[in-house]
């Protein structure tokens, strides 16, 4: 009777510690996402550097990422299953290396390395002067997904978002191998 009150202690003080590193790892990734989310809104609203529609597209994964890693933390709070704060830190890993190839992807073309999508890359076409519409659409400033707007230290904001990406990649990855320990 002793040795089994011994063995469910060590069990369930494993589940507790697992539950802790999930807590800590999900508050951790969601604090460093709100900031990547946080800075590219700067860039954009205080510093005036339009994102062109890749750039938007790499912000979805920190839309989603941020939510998930908090209710990640709640439920690790609440010790839910491990099995459950397993999956979450997976899920949060997989956001971020698909994030990461976005961001790679994008700095590739920026770099010329390949060609980028249609809609915000390669040349423009000069419609002349044809009416009111054509004045119009001359007024419209097209963000190109080809052209860096502001580099630091020879990387642009898609390199860094590449960096940042596999950084919380590799805290999911880190919190998942130290929960299964």
């Amino acid at each position: 009777m002793t040795a089994n009150l011994v063995e469910h202690s060590r069990i369930g003080a494993r589940l507790a510690r697992g539950a802790r590193i999930a807590q800590n790892v999900a508050l951790t990734y969601a604090v460093i996402a709100a900031a990547a989310l946080g800075a590219a809104w700067y860039f954009q609203l205080a510093l005036d550097l339009q994102p062109c529609p890749l750039c938007l597209e790499q912000r979805y994964a920190y839309y989603v990422g941020i939510p998930l890693a908090a209710l990640l933390a709640v439920a690790a709070w609440r010790e839910a299953p491990g099995s459950l704060l397993l999956a979450g830190l997976a899920v949060l890993g997989l956001l971020a290396l698909g994030n990461a190839g976005l961001g790679t992807y994008h700095a590739g073309v920026e770099w010329k390395f390949w060609a980028g999508p249609t809609d915000c890359s390669g040349p423009v076409l000069d419609l002349g002067k044809a009416g009111s519409l054509l004045d119009q659409l001359d007024k419209v400033k097209v963000v190109r997904c080809d052209e860096v707007q502001w580099r630091f230290l020879g990387l642009s904001l898609a390199g860094y978002n590449v960096l940042v990406s596999l950084a919380l990649a590799a805290l999911a990855g880190w919190g998942i191998v130290r929960i299964r320990r």
